[in-house]
């Protein structure tokens, strides 16, 4: 089968690997589609993700596929289940997981950075993190079922309520997603913030957020009861602090250089009362994600700019492919 191996530090290659065997308690699935993210630029420059990658790996943490082959002890799902897949696998034994904050594992497993991912036209899964998805639920919208849960962490973190007006900063995917989900859960104005025209006017065109261009206006300073940082630079996440108004909740949901440091005005913070929050991966947020793409309360097709196959992922992650919303792998699409 056709895989794409991260070889070592910015190298990838399209290998022939043989077919995968589960074992008792995994899921052989085979891809449909696989999202391309700013974490696998990350891993494929040597950094590390949700954990580190060691080469030779396939990446590929957001997937959807069928499921072709079960183990003997699997009894979730079938053969032929149309499913997403959590790529987060949590050792159940540290202290966090015993305390109910399974994200902050210390052994952390992850299909697509500590074990092959989607980036490949079969691969494994425990079937503790395979989810089917219902039939109005495409393949290409199951794909993004990861990111879209690592959002839904994010805004249960936050104390919601339909008065406040919130700000995401940045208009990458993730902040495009922060934006539904805001409005989905009944926060009567939400604003995005970003850098790409393109971005902006097809989010207000098709889902009614208000939208502000940073390379031609100012952020308002001190105006918004919930900000979310989706960007991960220092400079973003200083404007976030800024943005919030008293007694506002900020939430860094970007992933930021593990050296970046940003300053803070700590009688800022005291002053308007701020709640700084930090939001990690996807705690059991994926039957949640995966109600709000059945419901259509959020959309993220339209956000796909770039369908790509195994050899063009590297001009994603070596940025060649210019303005980017969403870019996904199509492995057997559909019809899987």
């Amino acid at each position: 089968m056709k895989a794409l191996v991260l070889t070592g530090t910015k190298q990838l290659e399209v290998q022939d690997l043989p077919m995968p065997t589960p074992k008792p308690n995994e899921v052989v699935i085979h891809t449909a589609f696989a999202g391309v993210c700013g974490t696998d630029k990350a891993l494929y420059a040597g950094l590390p993700g949700s954990a580190s990658a060691v080469p030779p790996i396939v990446l590929g943490h957001e997937n959807s596929g069928v499921v072709d082959e079960i183990g003997a002890d699997v009894t979730n799902v079938k053969v032929g289940d149309r499913v997403a897949i959590d790529p987060n696998i949590y050792c159940g034994q540290c202290k966090y997981c015993r305390t109910q904050r399974q994200e902050l594992c210390e052994h952390l497993d992850a299909v697509g950075v500590t074990r092959d991912g989607g980036f490949e036209e079969y691969f494994t899964a425990p079937a503790s993190v395979v989810y089917p998805i219902p039939d109005n639920v495409s393949l290409k919208a199951a794909a993004v079922v990861e990111p879209l849960s690592c959002v839904v962490h994010g805004v249960d973190l936050l104390e919601l309520h339909p008065y406040q007006k919130a700000l995401v900063i940045g208009d990458g995917f993730a902040g495009q997603l922060f934006a539904q989900a805001l409005m989905a859960e009944g926060v009567h104005e939400v604003t995005l913030v970003g850098r790409k025209d393109g971005n902006l006017e097809k989010n207000a065109e098709l889902f009614g957020v208000k939208t502000l261009n940073s390379t031609k206006e100012e952020i308002p300073e001190a105006a918004y009861d919930v900000v979310v940082e989706a960007v991960g630079f220092p400079a973003t996440q200083e404007q976030a602090l800024k943005a919030a108004a008293r007694g506002g909740q900020v939430l860094m949901f970007g992933v930021g250089n593990p050296d970046d440091k940003f300053e803070v005005n700590t009688y800022e913070v005291f002053q308007k009362q701020l709640t700084i929050q930090g939001s990690f991966i996807n705690p059991y947020t994926f039957e949640d994600a995966i109600a709000l793409l059945a419901s259509g309360k959020l959309n993220p097709e339209p956000l796909f700019s770039h369908e790509l196959e195994f050899d063009q992922v590297v001009d994603f992650v070596d940025e060649r492919l210019g303005k980017v919303s969403k870019a996904i792998v199509e492995v057997g699409g559909e019809n899987a």
